[in-house]
């Protein structure tokens, strides 16, 4: 069987901030830390974490779209070549594109059907956005509607058709489904799971493990500006697949296996602990955890803790 080919590798990936406190004092924040992640030719990559841990700032960095204040390192490559500003400038939009979390990116002021088809006329890009509106289960009615006319669910399809008709190689999806209720939402995911199967690499952003395990292949779980695992999907079957300990809290905060939420707190960034993250939650921690830990291989999967040096 031939192998898949690496759409996106994103390898060590920082992003910090310069800010100014009482307008004299600058500082940095560093908000993303050492981040590496692939996503290859039809598989479905999905970054799960809870807010401010910084998902978003990883799809950002990788369509170059940062703040100006924003700097990041690491390396970004795209089909084995690095992805520099100005290859993201002829490649985004078209082979990459983004389905953004706010319904604020369709122009309020325009039908849905110009915006499907960035403003071509032609019969041709016409009929496209019609079987496209189709193939999302939406009436060929919704092409003349404007965003304040749409449904929630809707606007989300309207998002993902826009994004479709440029055939794209690889999808990044940035919280596609808040405000959803759990059919929309679950429908939303299945489309993105469909681009993957037609050969699309995607990276699904989210903060819903439930609906994440439902449609990816693997699982990159985010705490606190930093990814402390790597796992198939499958891994979340049983608790005692998992790596890292912030996993297995998420595994038994699920409502099917007990619903037991871990106690304290993600922390912000300017007070995150040196070393391990997660260690002042951890009921596994010891001095070690306190040190630098490294991304590393174990089982099939990566993870950043100190247990997997004894693995």
């Amino acid at each position: 069987m031939e192998e898949k080919k690496t759409v996106l590798s994103v390898k060590n990936l920082s992003v910090s901030f310069t800010q100014y406190e009482r307008w004299i004092q600058r500082t940095t924040l560093l908000a993303v830390k050492d981040v590496s992640l692939t996503v290859r030719e039809g598989e479905l990559v999905a970054v799960v974490g809870s807010s401010g841990s910084g998902k978003s700032l990883l799809a950002h960095s990788v369509l170059g779209i940062l703040p100006y204040n924003a700097s990041w390192s690491g390396e970004i490559s795209y089909y084995g070549e690095r992805l520099t500003e100005k290859r993201m400038e002829k490649l985004r939009g078209k082979e990459i594109v983004l389905v953004p979390q706010s319904v604020s990116y369709l122009d309020p002021l325009m039908k849905a059907g110009p915006q499907i088809r960035k403003g071509k006329r032609d019969q041709g890009s016409r009929s496209e956005s019609l079987q496209t509106l189709r193939r999302y289960g939406l009436d060929e009615t919704v092409e003349k509607l404007y965003p304040f006319e749409l449904s929630g669910g809707m606007t989300r399809r309207i998002l993902i058709s826009t994004a479709v008709m440029e055939k794209p190689k690889l999808v990044i999806a940035d919280e596609p489904t808040p405000g959803l209720h759990l059919e929309a939402a679950k429908r939303v995911l299945s489309h993105f799971r469909e681009m993957a199967d037609e050969g699309a690499g995607v990276l699904l952003i989210t903060h819903d493990l439930e609906l994440a395990l439902e449609v990816a292949d693997r699982i990159v779980v985010f705490y606190a500006g930093t990814s402390v695992e790597e796992a198939f999907a499958a891994d979340f079957r049983e608790e005692r697949f998992l790596r890292h300990p912030y996993s297995r809290a998420l595994y038994r905060a699920m409502p099917e296996h007990g619903f037991c939420a871990a106690p304290g707190a993600q922390p912000y960034l300017k007070d995150r602990p040196s070393g391990c993250p997660y260690a002042p939650r951890c009921e596994l921690q010891e001095a070690r955890c306190s040190r630098e830990v490294e991304y590393v291989g174990l089982k099939d999967g990566m993870v950043r803790c100190v247990k997997a040096e004894e693995g």
